[in-house]
């Protein structure tokens, strides 16, 4: 499967953006999905994941009640409402596809990866 992952940019602390991951060449609804981010000098980390129905969803304490991950099956596309940013928000944002079942958290557990989006928060 291939992934295009969009939507990312410039914007002040505070603010919001929605990045927007669409999936070809496959059957998206199998995939559990995720978003993991890299800022410049740290690991990739996990950010949020959702199953295939969508009807769980997992986030990182430091984005949790912030970020939503939320999927469109129909349209093959899974998304992240970025709310309330902060400087250290600032990464390459990837979207990530894994064929198990159970949403994982660890970057090892997912098979397909989009090239990444940059999000950038001033302060």
């Amino acid at each position: 499967v291939q992934l295009q992952a969009s939507g990312g940019g410039l914007v002040q602390a505070g603010g919001s953006l929605r990045l927007s991951c669409a999936a070809s060449g496959g059957t998206f609804s199998r995939y559990v999905m995720g978003w993991f981010r890299q800022a410049p000098g740290k690991e990739r980390e996990f950010v949020t994941a959702i199953s295939w129905s969508g009807g769980s969803t997992y986030y990182a304490d430091s984005v949790k009640g912030r970020f939503t991950i939320s999927r469109d099956n129909a349209k093959n596309t899974v998304y992240l409402q970025m709310n309330s940013l902060k400087p250290e928000d600032t990464a390459v944002y990837y979207c990530a596809a894994d064929r198990r079942s159970v949403p994982g958290t660890t970057l090892y557990e997912y098979d397909y990866w989009g090239q990444g989006t940059q999000v950038t928060v001033s302060s």
